[in-house]
Order: structure tokens, then sequence, then C-alpha cells
């Protein structure tokens, strides 16, 4: 069974989890802008410093293996709100190159401010976090969930969490925390260029 977590809060992933399934889920309220919402999960490999430290460490619809192939984003969800995982992502902590020392996960909206979309317009939004037995294994034990009941009135990029290296150990923490700007500001704040 899951933890379920609420922002701020951190707790150890399992020692023995090898392989990682980070599901992400929303669905989208009604509105008449004339769009379909886009919803992108995307992850950035860090280093000590907060930073990318080569472009691969940025993982997303464009980009779709990490550096090592140590994380796998699955594929890009056009429509969402599906019931279930919108978008997912597969982490292998064996293949992690030891300087990366925390993984950020984030979710952005395609275009939402020419479409003039936000995460306000988003609700049931969700992650969690599976232990899979194997690289066959496509549901896992669910391990954790972390509930996104913040409302977002203007953000169109969140960091929804960080997986991090703490004493050679990975441990999850729940952010929760809204950009505006989308993936270019993302992009930027892991000290990429946009």
């Amino acid at each position: 069974m899951a933890v379920n977590l609420q922002k701020g809060q951190r707790v150890s992933l399992d020692s023995s989890m090898r392989l990682a399934l980070v599901g992400l889920g929303w669905d989208t309220n009604r509105y008449d802008g004339g769009y379909d919402f886009d919803l992108d999960a995307t992850a950035f490999l860090l280093g000590a410093n907060g930073k990318c430290l080569r472009d691969e460490d940025f993982i997303f619809y464009n980009n779709l293996v990490g550096r090592n192939g140590c994380i796998e984003h699955k594929g890009d969800n056009l429509v969402g709100g599906s019931g279930g995982d919108d978008e997912v992502i597969i982490i292998d902590f064996s293949k992690i190159p030891p300087e990366i020392e925390k993984i950020a996960i984030c979710v952005t909206i395609f275009e939402g401010q020419e479409r003039r979309q936000n995460f306000g317009q988003v609700s049931n939004a969700y992650i969690r976090v599976a232990k899979l037995s194997n690289e066959f294994d496509v549901n896992g034990e669910d391990q954790i969930r972390f509930d996104l009941e913040e409302e977002f009135s203007i953000e169109t990029a969140l960091i929804v969490c960080e997986i991090y290296r703490k004493n050679g150990e990975w441990k999850f923490n729940a952010v929760g925390s809204g950009f505006q700007g989308g993936l270019a500001a993302l992009v930027r704040n892991f000290g990429l260029n946009a």
C-alpha cells in the first residue's frame, strides 16, 4: 500500500528498489478556450549545484532517454485525463551516474501561455512511485502517492517532486512548486539554455 504524502513531506525510497515507475496523472476542467490541454512530464538530472551537467540530463518528449539509459520517458500523451497515469517515466537507479544528486520531476502545459491555459484549470493531479520487479513489469507495487491539492491560478509549469540522494540512499520530496513561463522557465532554472 502506498504512503500518501502532503506538500513538503519527505520519505525514503525502498532501498531494494532498482527500477521505479513514476506515473503522473491529471484531469482538465472544462473551459471555453478552444484548445485541448497538452501536459508534459519532464525529468531533470541534477548535480550537487542543483543544475543539469549536460544537455542529455533533460528528459522530455523530444529526448526520451537520459544519460546511460538511467531514465526513460515512455512517450507524450497529447490529451491526458484518461484515468490512471497519463505519462510515465521509468528510473533505473543502478544506471544513474554518481555525480547526479537529484532528479526533479516536473509537469508543464504545452503552449500554456499562448493558449491561455494554466494549472488552475487542471484537477486531480497526482504523482505515484511504484517499485518495478523487473524491466517487463508495467504496473509495479505502489510505494508513494502525492496528490497536488494546491490551487495554481497562473502557473504553467510545476516542479512536482524531487528524488534525491542522501547518505547513499534515495529519498522522495513532495515539492508542488509552480512557475510561470512554462518549460522554458524550468529549463533556465535548471541551468540549460531555453
